[in-house]
């Protein structure tokens, strides 16, 4: 049973601090792509003084997207992070300065994994959805990340001034789909064109935009509308019910019919949002600055400092069983996570670091716990989208860039030496997709390499690796945008001119019956030999299990330190299956036999008996090809929702609902990766550029068996996974 150390862990402030950590929040913002994600971030920024003329995203001109290619898409393809500053003037912050460290990140499924690291690290997010469409496939995604790392949320219910927009229609949504205790802090006064003002059901009063001002700066508070007066009523009881439930002194008083005051309530929607069994709802429209600043509000009011998260869990270094925790006390010894790589063209490698313990001064030399090598910090950045601002000190809870740490990966804790603990880090999904990319020339080579090598540090869904066949260099992602931006920065950052083969399905083989595989390896030539006997056993696991071994040696028939070199040699072999060479899951290795030579056995000949082992037993098993399917969301006007399910139905796809609000179909289904191809120009077509889907990766299938020889036969084998 793992042992869980959380002693000493009280905060403590240094004095060279700007902030104290309870007036720091550290947020992301995170939504469906197009939900107005960076928009809203660019309204904060403004509002708080950070920028002086807003930039827009279909400018190009957004602070956050700095990168060429967001600028020319109009989306966001890495998180941006940036600092701002907030003093709120309601709730028992108001007056105090805050900053906030806020994190923009892409709504894109294929660049999941910036959400998946973001979020890691953060303590608080605000969760952006379209008051037009509600929720949508990557916000569920977005959602289940949240949930995974336990961040406190907020949502701001965006777009209240578009055509077709519902308040209340997307708060259900919220709570339907994501199964979420999601009540409004505010009322909309109006949608659409409409949309002018919100009701503050904490303070019961109405702030009313001055329409003819596009700044949206200024406003006035005013009583309810009387037309609104019952509606606000009502929702103001159901939020101080479900608020209520998170203290029992305001239980009591809402037992007693007492009424709450202002402060009590906004004291009871902290503590239930940092339950994470409470969302607050707020309404409002980023483009036309509407909103905002309630939302900077409850960031500062609702949402978690650094002192207000549980402690970061990690393992002990010396003893994998036991739990150790790191909290924000800027005394003890430094522990950190490295969450992102960048290469900067200025400054190099930028290692992008959250302080859970300890302060990390410029000049530090601290410890991989990955690696046991000495890592030093030769400078310290503060990160402003693309900017850069050079510190001297950075404290527990602070996120900071670090120049100079050669050795380290995504994930990797750095920590003063000594510090007995290794943080866990984020997990990512696997590339779904992958092709061939070759150099036009030999003077490519180098920098393709070189290129390759860097961007594969940098993004840990971006595989690299060698089709040991025909020599091709593989590389592996997300999606079809993924791998064309990564061509793209290769061609604008490492000047790569390069040949990339058609688009090739990640499939995957797994097996449907136990099966028993006997390796033996035995050579004799001359001189000492070689000598391996393993038998063992392969039993097929459920979906999305992965991969598992059980050491079942009695006796000592393989001694011990030949156990390891055989499950190597298992799983080599479990990257190359029988059906096709892919890569094969969802299956548990038992070792239950084998026998050795006192003289002549040794770690190689071992690990090539467990190739051979699972070899035979894979032929056996009764394998089975998988191909990936995604799961497609297409909104669409109705009259043509028939032609798009006809189509969707001709790509092997199984619908898995419909629904329609006003003229606009949305269609749910389940596709198999290899029809999705050229699909966003198919719809356009059938809907004359009316129609928008998206798509994320939903799980694996059976390839049917009418389509397995076609697919051996055209497909080149898929990329081992090393």
């Amino acid at each position: 049973m793992a042992i869980v150390d959380t002693k000493n862990l009280s905060p403590m402030n240094a004095k060279g601090r700007e902030f104290p950590l309870e007036f720091q929040r550290n947020i992301g913002i995170a939504a469906h792509i197009d939900a107005g994600k960076t928009t809203t971030t660019e309204r904060i920024l403004f509002y708080s003084g950070k920028i002086h003329k807003i930039g827009e995203v279909h400018d190009g001109a957004a602070t956050t997207d700095w990168m060429e290619q967001e600028r020319e898409r109009g989306i966001t393809i890495t998180a941006a992070a940036i600092s701002a500053g907030w003093t709120t003037k309601v709730g028992p912050f108001a007056g105090i300065p805050h900053r906030v460290n806020i994190i923009d990140t892409p709504g894109h499924v294929d660049f999941t994994a910036e959400v998946e690291r973001s979020l890691k690290v953060l303590d608080g997010a605000v969760a952006v959805f379209c008051a037009v469409a509600g929720v949508q496939p990557q916000s569920e995604t977005v959602w289940r990340q949240m949930t995974k790392y336990g961040v406190p949320r907020i949502c701001f219910i965006n777009k209240m001034d578009r055509t077709g927009a519902d308040f209340y229609a997307a708060a259900q949504s919220v709570n339907d789909k994501l199964g979420a205790n999601a009540h409004p802090l505010y009322l909309p006064i109006g949608s659409e064109d409409k949309f002018q003002g919100l009701i503050d059901l904490v303070t019961m009063k109405a702030v009313f935009y001055d329409m003819s001002d596009v700044t949206g700066a200024t406003f006035s508070i005013g009583e309810i509308p009387d037309d609104m007066k019952d509606d606000a009523e009502a929702y103001r009881e159901q939020l101080v019910e479900a608020v209520a439930n998170f203290d029992d002194d305001l239980m009591g008083k809402y037992l007693e019919g007492e009424e709450f005051s202002e402060d009590e309530l906004r004291v009871a929607i902290r503590k239930a949002t940092l339950s994470l069994k409470f969302t607050g709802l707020i309404p409002g429209s980023a483009f036309k600055n509407k909103g905002i600043q309630r939302v900077l509000d409850a960031v500062v009011n609702y949402l978690p400092s650094p002192l207000d998260i549980p402690p970061q869990r990690g393992r002990s270094i010396e003893d994998e069983e036991k739990i150790l925790a790191v909290g924000p006390d800027d005394s003890k010894p430094l522990a950190g996570l490295a969450f992102k790589l960048w290469t900067d063209p200025f400054v190099g490698k930028l290692v992008f670091f959250r302080v859970y313990q300890g302060t990390l001064s410029k000049g530090t030399a601290l410890i991989n716990q990955r690696t046991g090598k000495t890592e030093r910090v030769s400078r310290l950045m503060v990160m402003h989208a693309d900017r850069r601002e050079d510190v001297d000190v950075a404290y527990s809870g602070d996120i900071v860039a670090l120049i100079g740490a050669k050795e380290v990966r995504t994930g990797d804790t750095l920590a003063t030496k000594g510090t007995d603990i290794i943080l866990e880090p984020p997990t990512f999904p696997e590339p779904v997709i992958s092709m061939s990319v070759e150099p036009n020339s030999k003077g490519d080579q180098e920098r393709l390499s070189i290129g390759l090598q860097r961007l594969a540090e940098e993004d840990p869904t971006f595989v690299v690796s060698t089709d040991e066949e025909t020599g091709q260099t593989i590389i592996a992602g997300m999606g079809e945008l993924h791998l064309e931006i990564i061509r793209d920065r290769l061609f604008r950052e490492f000047k790569v001119e390069a040949t990339a083969g058609k688009p090739q399905i990640a499939y995957r083989e797994t097996i449907t019956a136990e099966s028993k595989g006997v390796g033996k390896f035995v050579r004799q030539s001359g001189g000492r030999g070689q000598y391996g006997h393993a038998e063992i056993i392969i039993e097929p696991l459920e979906k999305g299990k992965g991969y598992e071994f059980s050491n079942e040696i009695v006796g000592g028939v393989i001694p011990k330190e030949y156990i390891k070199p055989t499950e190597e040699g298992i799983r080599e072999a479990a990257h190359n299956g029988v059906i096709a060479g892919y890569p094969v899951v969802d299956f548990k290795a038992r070792l239950i036999f084998g026998s050795f030579h006192e003289v002549d056995s040794s770690e190689m000949a071992f690990k090539m008996a467990g190739i051979f082992a699972f070899r035979d037993a894979m032929q056996k098993a009764k394998p089975l090809l998988m191909e990936p399917v995604m799961k497609v969301e297409v909104e669409t006007p109705e009259e043509y929702q028939g032609d798009v399910v006809g189509d969707l139905n001709r790509r092997r796809g199984v619908i898995q609902g419909m629904e329609t609000r006003g003229k606009v179909a949305r269609i749910t289904a389940n596709v198999p990766l290899e029809q999705m191809f050229g699909y966003s120009t198919d719809v356009r077509s059938l809907s004359k550029g009316r129609a928008s889907y998206s798509m994320e990766p939903s799980h694996f299938e059976q390839v049917p068996n009418n389509l397995v020889e076609q697919i051996v036969k055209t497909q080149s084998r898929a990329p081992a996974r090393t």
